[in-house]
């Protein structure tokens, strides 16, 4: 049975900045691979796709892993003829959507205005390109810029087209520079090229067609134009088109078959296994293999290339809930790499990485990486050493404030200072005291895991700062000043602030490592149990006061109307199993169901909110097969109603 055809690559695609159905890419690319393309439909930062557009301007090679933080590395390649723009928004062209072909491992789409069928197939590091012109026109494909410098020059003697491009965005990328490469195959250009260097330069090569087909291949790297080449030689060889896609597709669905469902419910085959795609993007591989055949990669720190792995484009403020501890089911070896890489930044800069794309960017609070490295440890994930280097990495920014803030745990001193975030400094200092405490718990629990007894006490104490911002009066958590005062303004369905994407009704029961502790500041878990009813039963009714104005998260929380909990965002991801972890079974019987059944679907808006970076499909995954990680760090599964006939992981019946 092949599942690609079930997949959606759209799903979440339908999105605008004020309103998000999962503000996904339709991603072409090898699962972690370095190398993912689209269609380009409107050039426009952020949401430059979007399913309703009858028009494209390109494919685009794209390293995007949220609007929110952008692109890098990136260009757009689009067939040309007759009057020759010199801009993507100028080259555009309707296509027909119907007749187009998105899928993991093959993208196909014909440009209308010059009649020609491009189709892609990707490699880790690159892809292999077919254009069918129509008629005898005289043919071009260009290539243009999306941000940053970008140079080009051409070898006749190969048809090969080498160029760089130094665009990033918001993150740390010294002397950063993509080399690309673009080897037509055959006789089959001409002399006749336009180029350009600088910012927003493009390249224009007229394509002498035979027989109205042009074939090329495609390789990139962080590190230079020979090892771009190399990456295409490599991976692309020989192979001929179609057989460099059947490598693509068989490797694809051997990363879907990883859990197999059965069910009669058509829409649910197609929800889930679009959903099971979405993990096997990100993180991007962000190294290389040298001469022989060893990892190398591009250090964003200070440029230097290191011996060694390296991953990026992932943001752990939102994946450590759901993407990890799905890995510790179905990519346990990818989980073990990534690791070492993430371990690596460590290493090269001084600091874990936190939110990284390309470079560090830092644009979340918090080192949720710590729940990342616990959940590794407790499932025999990862080598030795890499775990003793993350502890370290673990305990340096857990004590120390980073020079620059998008690195390490932000106010951590004052943390140590007042066993909490102090609100009158730290914005989000609930989130970030939750987020501490938790973090704690990480380091004791990876330090019992290597044997360091001598530091499981003191960090398991301070794993119960929580408790410090919690307000009996009203139930819930709050942030204090230096002084110990709580702000004399209350209500908690004002959003921002203290908190992080959410009002104190999301954010007051991140405790995933203490319910029991949580229980008790409650009185006891039938209290617990009771405020979380209502959570659940009080309108979606939002202020904006911390934001002063609206943002795409509250009109998501109110638009899928689940009281205050807020499916579309993912502190909210664990309050449902909250319930069956107090002793209440049959409310996470009934809320997971409820969630997962009305709020996804299988279509280009079938998100209820930022699918970020796998983080809304896996909890989709856990949903369907019946059983979820409450505590990342901790082996125990939280269960509930399995929503399908049969689940095998690994071809294994669960």
């Amino acid at each position: 049975m092949k599942y690609i055809p079930y997949v959606n690559i759209k799903m979440g695609t339908k999105s605008i900045p004020r309103r998000s159905y999962g503000n996904t890419l339709p991603l072409t690319q090898i699962p972690f691979g370095m190398a993912p393309f689209c269609i380009q439909t409107e050039s426009r930062p952020g949401w430059f796709y979007h399913p309703e557009h009858e028009f494209a301007e390109g494919v685009r090679l794209t390293h995007q892993p949220s609007p929110w933080i952008n692109d890098y590395g990136t260009f757009v390649m689009t067939p040309q003829n007759d009057v020759v723009a010199n801009s993507a928004a100028g080259a555009w062209s309707g296509y027909r959507i119907q007749d187009s072909v998105q899928r993991p491992d093959y993208l196909k789409l014909t440009f209308l205005r010059s009649n020609c069928t491009f189709e892609l197939t990707p490699t880790e590091r690159g892809g292999a390109i077919r254009l069918t012109y129509g008629d005898d026109r005289p043919s071009y494909l260009s290539f243009f810029p999306v941000k940053g410098n970008y140079t080009y020059r051409f070898d006749e003697a190969t048809n090969t087209l080498y160029g760089t491009t130094d665009g990033h965005s918001q993150d740390v990328a010294v002397d950063f520079k993509m080399y690309f490469v673009v080897k037509f195959l055959g006789d089959v250009v001409d002399t006749e090229r336009t180029y350009a260097a600088g910012e927003g330069a493009g390249a224009c090569i007229h394509v002498a067609v035979k027989n109205r087909v042009v074939e090329a291949r495609l390789g990139i790297s962080y590190i230079s134009e020979d090892m771009a080449v190399a990456a295409m030689e490599r991976e692309c060889g020989d192979y001929s088109f179609d057989v460099l896609r059947n490598m693509a597709e068989n490797n694809w669905e051997e990363k879907l078959h990883r859990i197999e469902i059965e069910t009669d419910d058509e829409e649910q085959m197609k929800t889930f296994y679009s959903c099971l795609y979405r993990p096997f993007l990100f993180p991007h591989k962000a190294y290389e293999l040298d001469a022989d055949g060893n990892p190398v990669h591009y250090t964003p720190v200070d440029g230097k290339v290191r011996p060694g792995v390296r991953y990026t484009d992932n943001g752990f403020w939102d994946t450590y809930r759901t993407v990890y501890p799905l890995y510790t089911l179905i990519a346990r070896d990818e989980f073990a790499e990534m690791l070492e890489g993430f371990v690596n930044d460590y290493l090269e800069c001084g600091w874990l990485p936190r939110w990284p794309s390309l470079g560090e960017v830092g644009c979340m609070p918090s080192t949720l990486i710590d729940a990342v490295i616990a959940e590794a440890a407790v499932n025999g994930i990862g080598k030795r050493e890499v775990l003793e280097n993350a502890l370290k990495g673990m305990i340096h920014h857990a004590n120390n404030d980073a020079p620059d803030r998008r690195y390490g745990r932000n106010g951590a001193t004052s943390y140590l200072k007042y066993g909490y975030m102090p609100r009158n400094e730290q914005r989000e200092s609930v989130n970030l005291t939750q987020d501490s405490a938790y973090g704690d718990w990480c380091i004791a629990t990876v330090a019992k895991v290597l044997g360091h007894d001598e530091l499981v006490d003191e960090y398991m104490a301070r794993s119960k700062n929580y408790k410090n911002i919690f307000d009996a009066t009203s139930g819930f958590m709050r942030g204090r000043d230096t002084e110990g005062k709580m702000a004399e303004f209350f209500d908690p369905c004002s959003w921002g602030g203290e908190y992080t994407e959410g009002s104190a009704w999301q954010n007051s029961f991140a405790v995933p490592h203490d319910i029991e502790g949580l229980a008790e500041l409650h009185g006891g878990k039938d209290k617990l149990i009771a405020k979380l009813d209502e959570l659940f039963n009080t309108p979606p009714k939002y202020r904006v006061f911390g934001y002063n104005n609206e943002i795409h998260e509250m009109t998501e929380m109110a638009a899928v109307d689940f009281g205050q909990m807020a499916i579309s965002n993912q502190p909210s991801f664990h309050l449902p199993f909250l319930f069956a972890a107090l002793g209440a079974q049959d409310k996470t019987n009934y809320w997971a169901k409820k969630l997962a059944t009305e709020a996804f679907n299988s279509g280009d808006a079938g998100y209820p909110g930022d699918e970020d970076n796998g983080t809304t499909s896996a909890w989709y995954i856990f949903a369907t097969i019946g059983q979820y990680r409450l505590c990342p760090g901790k082996t125990e599964w939280i269960k509930c109603e399995r929503l399908v006939k049969s689940v095998k992981i690994l071809g294994k019946e669960i």
